[in-house]
């Protein structure tokens, strides 16, 4: 079985949505001009390295310009990457296909939204390559028939049109004209009776070459069609193809003349392959035959061509008088079809086996869950009848008891989680604390050696060391101070006016000395000007700090951004830190915000940097968390109230 179905590729640059954005520009996809050039970068990067921070990026810019068509293709792009991410040998696990279907689902949501239907029907045609692509035949029928249940119910002709066409696809693609062949004359009449513009944009050449295809070579029917063909055709690749199929009629019906003029300018065209791949070994083996030189190695060549290309050549050697090479051919074109069949039956087979795999294993849990709770009734009803005789008398006693045991437990339980922080808190400490007092000691060691010993540069070296470690040191002791202050109530916060991109260049001065070598620390404002709120300046650039300096110890390439938006979260002021770090696994997403949490104990720090951030956001009305959507690393966002400075109140 051919492992890509021959897709339908939508032509989405011409499909007009019902909601256009305001802003879109001069792009065949009529979207705003940046939102184009990062869908097109996403486009070229998709199944690569680099796709999801572009994707992304796609996102937030249509976001920022309230662009819902673009909205709609970072989804678009997100389902095809995906898809497009595991190699078509694999057979894919019940958790990958889960995903893709999440994402079709996000898809088809976010399309009925913003009412761009043609996206909601491109979600199932995605979906079904995908596991058409991975054998998984059965649930690539699944998925047809749902689409076909769906259009009818929403009287919907442009998804009737599509679940037909990606039939014919699917059928033609296993060499199997017979069952495509009603596909074809269903999609054909919708296409000819439809007054939907988005349908008759599209070209019916594709169509009709199909249908030319089911019928006998030579025939006035395959003729017909082929002339269909050619009259609608309005894409460079339908004529290209329309093109093909007038050499191989013109090869077979012995007009050398037109055979050659159409054969060089399909050779001459580099997208030949996208018709067929095996279009050059077809055309040797045409002027192999036309010209009398037609012999067991050409045919022995022809192993690899299509089923249908196959049985055509059949028929032109019997046409110029090779009746027995005719047979050779015909005998190469049965043992073709059975390797189709049996391996599109093996992959059929081998998703029913997983299938049923599933099943039965359900089916034996099921009898054993039964026959467990058979006898678990049994015994309770024992065990009730021989406790009823004592409940009464045990009842007062246990309330004395639990209320005991669950002051003692409350109590022991505290006692064991304390000594557990104390325990943790020391450990960390001792190590955290020697790290730097050693650093701080053995340069300052080097330095008091004699003159002469090292050079300035070298000594200068050593100096920025001794300072670095210092201030370590003192960050080290800070979280400890804060933390105690927090505990104990003394924490204070003072409101006064701050200017939102005043106190981000000042947090990012604060912390680019951390940067390790080769990464970029930038300010990214999503808006413009300055903008002033009421809040504790000097909190909102210690939580900042906190952050940007947690992004220099885990980001070793890249770039860490720190940016500010009025538009993300509205009425509020929303700080974001992102990095090219490892990222945070989603489940550890509010555990890190917990006191002497490190996922990486070998990354300096005390494990209350993220806590302390919480607090302080907390006391201001805010909050601190991760955003676990983004996958690019790691991004913290801030969100503080937007109020209104103090001269304005």
């Amino acid at each position: 079985m051919r492992k890509t179905v021959t897709i339908i590729l939508l032509a989405l640059s011409s499909i007009p949505g019902t909601m256009l954005p305001l802003a879109a520009q001069n792009n065949p996809y009529a979207i705003d001009d940046e939102c184009y050039k990062y869908f097109k970068q996403a486009e070229l990067l998709v199944g690569k390295e680099g796709f999801e921070e572009v994707n992304n990026e796609l996102l937030r810019t249509a976001i920022t310009k309230d662009d819902k068509k673009s909205q709609t293709l970072y989804y678009v792009e997100r389902l095809k990457n995906a898809s497009r991410s595991i190699p078509s040998h694999v057979f894919t696990t019940e958790k990958q296909d889960q995903t893709i279907l999440q994402y079709m689902a996000d898809l088809k949501e976010v399309a009925d939204r913003f009412g761009y239907p043609q996206y909601y029907y491109y979600a199932y045609e995605i979906t079904q390559n995908y596991f058409y692509n991975h054998n998984k035949i059965i649930r690539t029928m699944e998925l047809v028939q749902e689409l076909q249940q769906v259009a009818t119910q929403r009287k919907d002709a442009y998804g009737l049109w599509m679940s037909q066409r990606y039939m014919v696809s699917l059928y033609v693609a296993q060499s199997d004209y017979i069952s495509a062949k009603s596909y074809i004359q269903k999609a054909i009449k919708i296409y000819e009776e439809s007054k939907d513009p988005v349908i008759r944009r599209q070209s019916p050449s594709r169509l009709y070459c199909d249908l030319a295809d089911t019928y006998i070579i030579g025939s006035d029917s395959l003729k017909i069609n082929i002339h269909k063909a050619v009259k609608a055709a309005t894409l460079h690749l339908d004529s290209l193809r329309c093109t093909y199929y007038l050499a191989k009629i013109a090869a077979y019906e012995k007009d050398a003349a037109n055979y050659r003029r159409y054969r060089d300018y399909c050779l001459s065209d580099p997208q030949i392959g996208t018709i067929s791949a095996t279009a050059p070994l077809m055309f040797k083996t045409l002027d192999a035959i036309m010209e009398g030189r037609f012999d067991a190695n050409v045919i022995n060549s022809l192993s690899v061509a299509r089923v249908r290309e196959i049985k055509y050549l059949a028929n032109v050697a019997e046409v110029y008088g090779y009746e027995g090479q005719g047979f050779e051919i015909e005998r190469l074109l049965v043992q073709k079809f059975e390797r189709h069949i049996a391996e599109a039956n093996m992959s059929k087979i081998t998703e029913l086996d997983a299938r049923l795999g599933n099943a039965e294993l359900q089916k034996e849990l099921a009898t054993k869950s039964e026959e467990v709770l058979n006898v678990t009734r049994l015994v309770m009803i024992l065990l009730t009848i021989l406790l009823m005789a004592i409940i009464t008398f045990l009842i007062i006693h246990l309330r004395t008891l639990r209320k005991k045991n669950k002051t003692l437990r409350e109590a022991n339980e505290k006692a064991e989680l304390a000594n557990a922080a104390k325990t943790r808190f020391v450990q960390n400490m001792s190590h955290e604390v020697r790290t730097p007092l050693n650093a701080i000691v053995g340069f300052s060691q080097l330095l008091s050696l004699p003159d002469g010993s090292f050079s300035p540069e070298e000594k200068e070296e050593f100096s920025n060391h001794i300072v670095n470690n210092t201030k370590m040191l003192t960050m080290l002791l800070d979280d400890i101070l804060n933390t105690t202050a927090m505990d104990s109530g003394n924490y204070r916060i003072t409101f006064e006016d701050g200017e939102a991109g005043f106190i981000c260049q000042s947090a990012i001065s604060s912390a680019e000395h951390r940067l390790q070598p080769g990464v970029t620390m930038t300010y990214v404002p999503q808006f413009e000007g300055q903008h002033m709120f009421r809040t504790d300046p000097r909190r909102v650039q210690q939580i900042l700090i906190n952050l940007l300096t947690n992004s220099c110890k885990h980001t070793t390439k890249g770039e860490i951004k720190l940016g500010c938006s009025l538009k993300e979260n509205p009425g509020e002021v929303t700080f974001w830190v992102t990095d090219t770090g490892p990222g945070i696994p989603p489940d550890q997403a509010e555990a890190i915000f917990n006191r002497f949490t490190k996922l990486n104990d070998f990354v300096q720090g005390t494990g209350l940097g993220l806590s302390i951030c919480r607090d302080i956001a907390g006391k201001m009305n805010g909050r601190v968390f991760l955003d676990t959507s983004y996958t690019g690393g790691a991004r913290f966002v801030l969100v503080l109230p937007d109020t209104l400075p103090q001269q304005n109140i």
